[in-house]
């Protein structure tokens, strides 16, 4: 009970050192990943239960696998659409809209691509009578999945949320339409990455959230804020490459902890 006692009141001491440093940054920079997701019931790519047909997601959300099997990607990516659908966003992701929302200076990006960031945004909005809730939507840097994309003029629309089987195809110029997602193999829209980088850089605060940390180029964004003379803070529910950096390293559920930080 005494060492229970003990780790509870580090938490919350360390809670209260993280809350502060927020609260007297003038830039903040948010990083987030599939872990913050994962407690809305959003399945991570390494989780236990990523099989889908006994096929492996990374063999599925590949260039490669589009060209040689384009209806089974489609019909991966719609199934996927509607369990994101049956989802809402958690404690988390409002916390983070809140902060977005209430304060100059905060900028999310995310490395998820289930929208969940922007559901939350305009829910938060609403509910503080703010009629535009996009200083809450986060950089994309492995895109939305809620968007298509055509393969060939690149035009971006809604998902065709219809379309069961068969390939979609492009109304403009008649393309094959493809989610509007990053797959393995290919690299990051330079618009998006460098606006990410540019913030990273100017942070006096990065608050990283739910990520491991490893896939890059994403990983490196908390590592320029430090190297910029900024600070950043972890909420993860393990260690990672990051959390020696850390000033302050929460071990716990985002959903539970966010809320918790980001009190203004």
């Amino acid at each position: 009970m005494e060492r229970l006692a003990r780790l509870s009141a580090r938490l919350e001491g360390d809670v209260e050192r993280a809350n502060a440093i927020l609260k007297q940054a003038k830039e903040i920079v948010v990083l987030t990943g599939a872990g913050v997701s994962a407690e809305s019931g959003i399945p991570t790519f390494r989780g236990s239960g990523g099989l889908w047909r006994t096929r492996r997601p990374e063999e599925l959300a590949t260039p490669e696998a589009f060209r040689e099997t384009p209806d089974l990607v489609w019909e991966w990516y719609q199934w996927r659409r509607r369990l994101i659908a049956e989802c809402s966003p958690n404690a988390g992701h409002q916390a983070l809209a809140r902060l977005a929302l209430k304060r100059d200076g905060v900028t999310l990006i995310t490395q998820n691509v289930d929208g969940l960031h922007n559901r939350a945004a305009r829910t938060e909005a609403r509910a503080m009578n703010i009629a535009d809730p996009q200083a809450a939507f986060p950089l994309e840097l492995h895109g939305a999945i809620n968007r298509d994309r055509c393969s060939l003029c690149d035009r971006r629309t809604d998902a065709v949320s219809h379309h069961e089987s068969g390939l979609p195809r492009c109304n403009d110029c008649g393309g094959p339409l493809r989610p509007d997602v990053v797959w393995f193999g290919e690299t990051l829209d330079p618009v998006i990455i460098g606006a990410a980088q540019e913030v990273a850089l100017s942070a006096d605060v990065c608050l990283v959230a739910g990520t491991s940390a490893l896939v890059h180029p994403a990983a490196s964004l908390p590592s320029m804020t430090l190297r910029a003379g900024g600070v950043l803070i972890e909420v993860n529910l393990e260690d990672t490459t990051l959390t020696n950096h850390a000033e302050v390293s929460l071990k716990g559920r985002s959903a539970s902890l966010l809320p918790r930080v980001i009190t203004a």
